[in-house]
């Protein structure tokens, strides 16, 4: 049996989740490695700005609080780790896992540097077929920010193999964090699709971290779980022959049944028959899951069929700006005060001829389901809430347009047309994002493998 554990599912994801896994992981006593998931698809384009910034950012931000507690543990009882937490920068989060990895005496840690995914400055984008969900999008005289092609296990693999104690990599796929060591322990063939199967669902199972242990599944009063402020992170049970059971890191909240399992195999999946990876183009639909003990669900009826023969190419351009401004309105008459506000705020950036295109909220009336055009808190007729928070919103080609509209709010706060307090405002580059498809062999990825004594 080998373990696979996660220890994060985005960028931002709990510093402390993987001590609870690793320590699991160790009292288990079985082969087994951690992969640490932290990139979306936007994450890599601000990577990618921080690295114009600094040489040595555009990786991970919490890479190093993220590993300092595990580190000397993973490698004293060989459980390796991977992760796309290189981001936009795979050479300096390895040189950042260098320094951790000496000033915690292990000099003779090996890292392994991943590199290919970025394909910015090697293919022209123009000549590539756009990704059919992506083929409204226009993003022809936009400035590219990145262009990262999601690459397969197969590098992961090679650095494995090599002895890697840490392999860091960018835009990898998200089940290749776990097909890498299934592959490089079991020493499956990479044309084995039934095998790589079963590794690609139990990646995509895991990616999200908590998801699959009650995170998002948490509903309380409807489906609640156990000790939410300490849910624990999945740990994945696989065997040779392709078994599958998901459980989770011992002595921690949260819980692995039925529910949680059904709600993550289902996500992102708009196919369940080709889910298609790098590797293994996944096929659910003769899938069956098992409640086989407290927090442990096995997962049967996997198929797979061969690799696609292009791949993944997500490409951020610089858009346009955003600028948001909030402020709250509180006590007597507040739907009144707030309405009337939000009036004067578009009247407002109407008078001084701002190129914006705005939309306004009331927080804690109407936002998450709201139309740009305020519809629901237009017609809402209900009890008088006792306080809402305005947000306006506003996009525009215009940095300074687009900061002008955001400080209306402040001119609300001590003078405005309505008493209000609380004005807060900022303005953030906005990120276009468009896929394409591209021929595997135009992406060639490169293993690096040196110590941390080796590493400057």
């Amino acid at each position: 049996m080998y373990l696979v554990g996660n220890g994060a599912g985005f960028s931002g994801d709990r510093v402390d989740a993987p001590i609870p896994v690793v320590r699991t992981l160790i009292r288990r006593g079985l082969p087994a490695a951690l992969f640490l998931e932290t990139l979306g698809e936007r994450t890599v384009a601000l990577a990618q700005l921080e690295r114009r910034r600094d040489p040595e950012l555009g990786y991970e931000p919490m890479l190093e609080r993220l590993l300092a507690p595990i580190l000397a543990d993973c490698f004293h009882h060989g459980i390796p780790i991977l992760g796309n937490f290189g981001a936009a920068n795979p050479p300096a989060a390895a040189r950042c896992i260098a320094q951790l990895a000496r000033r915690l005496g292990l000099p003779e840690l090996k890292i392994a540097t991943v590199t290919g995914d970025d394909v910015a400055d090697s293919i022209d984008l123009g000549t590539l077929p756009v990704h059919e969900a992506d083929e409204a999008l226009r993003a022809d005289a936009a400035k590219l920010v990145a262009a990262n092609a999601y690459i397969g296990a197969a590098p992961l693999v090679e650095a494995l193999k090599q002895g890697a104690h840490v392999v860091v990599a960018g835009r990898t796929s998200d089940p290749a964090l776990a097909i890498a060591p299934l592959v490089a322990h079991y020493g499956w063939a990479m044309d084995d699709w039934e095998k790589l199967a079963v590794g690609a669902a139990c990646g995509h199972l895991l990616e999200c971290g908590s998801q699959v242990s009650g995170g998002v599944f948490w509903d309380p009063g409807f489906k609640d779980i156990p000790d939410p402020a300490n849910i624990g992170f999945p740990i994945a049970e696989v065997g040779p022959d392709g078994s599958l059971v998901i459980t989770k890191a011992e002595d921690t909240g949260g819980l692995v049944d039925l529910r949680t399992v059904k709600e993550q195999l289902l996500y992102e999946l708009h196919d369940p028959a080709e889910y298609i990876t790098p590797d293994v183009v996944l096929d659910i639909t003769g899938c069956r899951i098992e409640q086989v003990g407290k927090d442990r669900v096995a997962v049967h009826g996997l198929a797979g069929r061969p690799a696609p023969a292009m791949l993944k190419v997500t490409a951020c351009f610089e858009g346009s700006w955003l600028g948001e401004g909030e402020v709250s309105v509180a006590g007597p008459n507040t739907l009144a005060r707030a309405k009337a506000t939000a009036d004067v705020l578009l009247r407002r950036l109407e008078m001084r001829g701002l190129k914006v295109r705005p939309r306004i909220d009331l927080i804690g009336l109407a936002s998450v389901h709201d139309s740009d055009g305020g519809a629901l808190w237009h017609a809402h007729q209900g009890a008088e809430p006792p306080e809402l928070r305005i947000r306006l919103a506003v996009e525009g080609e215009n940095r300074d347009d687009c900061d002008q509209a955001a400080r209306e709010v402040l001119a609300l706060l001590c003078c405005g047309p309505a008493g209000t307090g609380g004005a807060r405002w900022r303005v953030t580059p906005r990120i276009l994002t468009r896929s394409y498809l591209v021929p595997r062999e135009m992406v060639p990825t490169t293993v690096t493998l040196l110590s941390a004594r080796e590493m400057n």
